[in-house]
């Protein structure tokens, strides 16, 4: 009976190792793949109307990697080959960021969450982890809410969520001013045409870029309509807000929400945290990145990495 299992166990990796590699295929090869460690290879698939881009590598457990703004799957580079010595690190972007098709529409945190859904099934992965910062976090959250059944953690980084208390003390604040810019129909679009440098360097200051990682982004954001997706991303946290605050049942997903010691939404977790339990999260865990702002990984990589092993980890385990 064990050696049954033990081969089962084999076939599976196998199997998934080979869509993985299939996929891969597709991709020209990226100085930036090709840099982070053996092993890794980027790949697309054609999901729920767009095409997504993913950059993957490991084995074990899947984890997934979801990215925020102004960034791209490379905001995960820096921890991606220590992740994968343990688990499946796939790394997405979202749909009409850097390798992602960008589409007329759907960009709310639902149907992106629906984009990765479908990626995980085209992939063969089961039950997944997921981690989101800032956006990504968002499409996490709604991810885990619309399929609980492949979910076995999450990790919700430095972000508030829309529809849940905390969001609009954060929208008040100062430092979250450009959410009203990019929600302008047309206005964002016609001030950064041109321009994306200069925008994205807005945001560069706050974080050790290198002048590699800055130039990597640009080029993430820089086709009118790839900032197009980012600026459809923010005008979709009304409807981001609806769906959230709609959701009531009960859900026992494992959940860490954290932020930055130093960021502005860390004051903010106590009262996310009683609010999605009152929304029927029954499993939720917070926590501080120490010596950390809002770009984690940049900040503190390794204590980062620390953190998405623990909670990834103790997840595998306990599916056992």
């Amino acid at each position: 009976m064990r050696n049954l299992r033990v081969l089962f166990l084999i076939m599976a990796v196998a199997t998934r190792s080979s869509a993985l590699a299939e996929a891969a295929t597709s991709v020209a090869p990226d100085p930036a793949v090709t840099q982070l460690a053996d092993g890794f290879v980027s790949g697309t698939r054609k999901v729920n109307g767009t095409t997504l881009h993913y950059v993957c590598g490991g084995t074990g457990p899947a984890l997934i990697l979801v990215h925020g703004f102004p960034q791209d799957w490379y905001e995960w580079h820096a921890i991606m080959p220590r992740l994968a010595k343990q688990f499946t690190v796939v790394a997405v972007d979202l749909r009409g960021t850097g390798g992602s098709a960008a589409t007329s529409n759907g960009y709310d945190a639902a149907n992106m969450a629906e984009d990765i859904h479908q990626l995980v099934s085209t992939l063969k992965l089961e039950r997944v982890f997921i981690v989101g910062h800032d956006i990504g976090g968002m499409v996490t959250y709604a991810f885990a809410r619309r399929y609980p059944q492949v979910t076995r953690g999450t990790i919700i980084l430095d972000v508030p969520l829309p529809g849940i208390e905390g969001w609009q003390e954060a929208m008040n604040n100062q430092t979250t001013w450009h959410v009203g810019f990019m929600q302008v129909p047309g206005l964002a679009e016609k001030l950064v045409n041109g321009r994306v440098a200069d925008y994205l360097g807005y945001f560069f200051q706050f974080a050790k870029f290198t002048d590699e990682n800055k130039a990597h982004y640009v080029k993430a954001y820089e086709s009118p309509a790839q900032h197009r997706a980012a600026f459809e991303m923010y005008r979709a946290f009304p409807a981001n807000e609806k769906f959230n605050a709609a959701q009531r049942d009960k859900i026992d997903v494992p959940l860490f929400y954290g932020a930055g010691e130093h960021s502005p939404f860390a004051k903010l977790l106590p009262k996310v945290a009683a609010d999605l339990r009152a929304h029927g999260w029954t499993h939720v865990e917070t926590g501080l990145i120490p010596g950390g702002v809002h770009y984690l990984v940049e900040d503190q990589p390794n204590a980062l990495a620390d953190l998405i092993e623990k909670y990834a980890s103790a997840a595998k385990t306990t599916e056992k």
